[in-house]
């Protein structure tokens, strides 16, 4: 009589044995169970992280140098006038569309260059809160209409649904015409817009996450929602999160430009890119600079937000296909 040979344990079996007993020991580790994002490379042995893959595209180095150079410029800019100009950026130069000095002077002559280099600072502010606004509210919802579902879930959708029926341009103009051209009001309305479209991403990405098996073990374990949600679900959707913040981030410049130039935005005397294009443009043949550096400096920052977007996509997925 012969007798079967036990079944050969992999080391798949033996990993999970050992997580199942790490989590019978301390429940609160639950969260080890989920899959991690960096793993080891079989040729070179390094890490084999989300950064890691990012950097090596060509793409991604130039998105980050094109965003670094326009970035300083916003940043540094307005510390350097009027050192580096000789000139304050509503100081008067020389008599109005003259080709005098750098870049010449503009509608009511003042020092172009001098506006521009001390005009990016607002835009770039600008654009970054009303991103941070839009990913908030809209991962917020987004988690909490995924992971509750039900008429909740309903509730949030359908009224997504209604704000993404307006025109983002429209609803702005609407607002900032009731409410006054301020910082705050642009800012607001520009998060605003952006929160139904980051919570759709948030929820399809937070139902792909929802069913794995350290979300079951943490709920097993009667880990609080909040605490689920922050410390279980929101970590392993941040690769779709990091492309549609940079996604936001290009439109929310598009945007606070468009209403600038529209003069619904930056008010005069204000140093703003959008408002020396509108400012500018009707001597566009005549003194070309006002118009021609900020629309190259507004461009260079959406092409390298957009490479660096697409950059951060191709990296997640990626780590996606490597975890599968």
């Amino acid at each position: 009589m012969t007798t079967t040979p036990p079944p050969h344990t992999g080391a798949a079996d033996r990993d999970s044995s050992a997580v199942e007993q790490r989590a019978d020991l301390d429940p609160t580790t639950t969260a080890s169970a989920a899959p991690s994002l960096a793993t080891k490379d079989a040729h070179t042995g390094q890490r084999n992280t989300v950064l890691t893959r990012f950097w090596a595209q060509k793409q991604a180095k130039i998105g980050v140098i094109i965003t670094a150079a326009v970035v300083l410029l916003a940043l540094l800019g307005p510390l350097f006038v009027p050192w580096a100009t000789g000139y304050t950026t509503t100081e008067f130069v020389a008599r109005p569309f003259q080709p005098d000095g750098i870049a010449g002077s503009d509608n009511l002559g003042r020092d172009v260059f001098t506006r521009f280099i001390g005009g990016g600072l607002t835009l770039l502010l600008y654009a970054l809160l009303a991103t941070l606004i839009g990913l908030v509210l809209g991962v917020l919802f987004g988690m909490t209409a995924a992971y509750t579902g039900g008429w909740l879930d309903s509730l949030i959708m359908r009224s997504n649904d209604v704000l993404l029926a307006i025109p983002q341009l429209v609803f702005a103009l609407l607002a900032i015409t009731v409410l006054g051209p301020r910082g705050w009001v642009l800012i607001t309305v520009i998060g605003i817009t952006h929160a139904p479209r980051i919570a759709r991403v948030a929820r399809s990405a937070t139902l792909g996450v929802i069913n794995e098996d350290y979300i079951r073990a943490a709920e097993m374990y009667a880990m609080p929602r909040l605490r689920l949600l922050t410390r279980e679900i929101m970590p392993n959707i941040t690769g779709p999160m990091a492309v549609e913040a940079g996604l936001r981030l290009t439109y929310s410049i598009g945007a606070i430009a468009s209403l600038s130039f529209l003069g619904l935005g930056m008010q005069p005397p204000t140093a703003d890119w959008g408002l020396m294009i509108n400012e500018n443009r009707i001597a566009l043949s005549i003194q070309p600079w006002g118009v021609l550096l900020p629309v190259a400096a507004i461009a260079l920052l959406t092409i390298g937000t957009n490479l660096i977007a697409d950059s951060i996509a191709r990296a997640s997925a990626s780590s996606n296909v490597g975890e599968q």
